[in-house]
């Protein structure tokens, strides 16, 4: 187990007294690197949460700038950051809430070119992406370079979330969503609204299987499917499995590279 400085005992204090992180699953997390897509709704708190949980390398990946409209749910940003690059002011907020960890900024927009040498570097995925493309893209590359996807999306009331572990055996994002719906299809973000609140709730949920990933604690969401509706306060969790069939995680599949494919459409799925 590493040797922690008095400051950090003092700081993850509350995980150490906790039998199921202690010093050892601390130590695991200043290890752990994770990366996060997106650097609004939904990866704001995601990355806050890690970040003041000790999580040692936060990737953060964003090609936007800041702008008003944002900060009704995008709490990593503030006034003074509208016009700036989102990575750039994540990283300022994140090194202030927590200079233990070290902030990898990626100002770029995920393509099939550069998703498997990105995740390549990190333990666990963290989704926020605002379009259906991207979400596929992650969850092929994601399968593709064997790692954990922590995936959520909220719209308008609506939340869900789920991890995905193909290297394990569970299902991927294919397996419950076949292909990316027309993007007419779908109402924008702006068009459909969403409340700022419920990014908060998802993405501290996010936040949490995350954690309970890198610690390897708890009851893994793989193979599950949590729907939350914030007008009537309920969650569901549903049963998901992997799909033989699948193109990606199946017995037979076709999706082989990304190269193959195409991610292209801009239907809002996040934040």
């Amino acid at each position: 187990m590493m040797d922690f400085t008095d400051e950090q005992i003092h700081r993850y204090a509350r995980h150490i007294i906790l039998n199921e992180v202690g010093g050892t699953g601390q130590a695991q997390l200043l290890r752990s690197k994770v990366l996060v897509i997106g650097a609004g709704g939904l990866g704001s708190p995601v990355a806050m949460y890690l970040a003041a949980a000790g999580v040692g390398t936060i990737g953060v990946i964003d090609d936007d700038t800041v702008d008003l409209s944002n900060l009704q749910r995008q709490i990593l940003h503030g006034t003074q950051d509208v016009g700036q690059s989102k990575v750039e002011s994540a990283k300022r907020t994140l090194n202030r809430l927590n200079p233990d960890v070290a902030v990898e900024t990626h100002r770029l927009r995920l393509d099939p070119g550069n998703a498997l040498d990105l995740f390549s570097r990190y333990d666990v995925i963290c989704d926020g992406s605002d379009n259906f493309a991207t979400r596929f893209l992650v969850n092929d590359a994601c399968h593709l370079a064997k790692k954990t996807l922590v995936s959520a999306a909220i719209l308008r009331f609506d939340g869900q979330l789920s991890v995905y572990k193909t290297q394990t055996g569970g299902p991927c994002y294919r397996c419950i969503f076949k292909e990316p719906p027309p993007p007419e299809s779908i109402p924008s973000c702006a068009q459909a609204g969403v409340l700022g609140a419920i990014a908060g709730w998802m993405g501290a949920m996010q936040a949490t299987e995350t954690l309970k990933e890198l610690l390897n604690i708890g009851e893994s969401l793989s193979g599950w499917l949590v729907m939350v509706d914030a007008l009537s306060c309920e969650m569901r969790k549903i049963k998901v499995k992997r799909d033989p069939g699948c193109p990606l995680c199946g017995d037979h599949p076709t999706i082989l590279d990304l190269s193959s494919q195409d991610y292209t459409g801009h239907a809002c799925a996040a934040a």
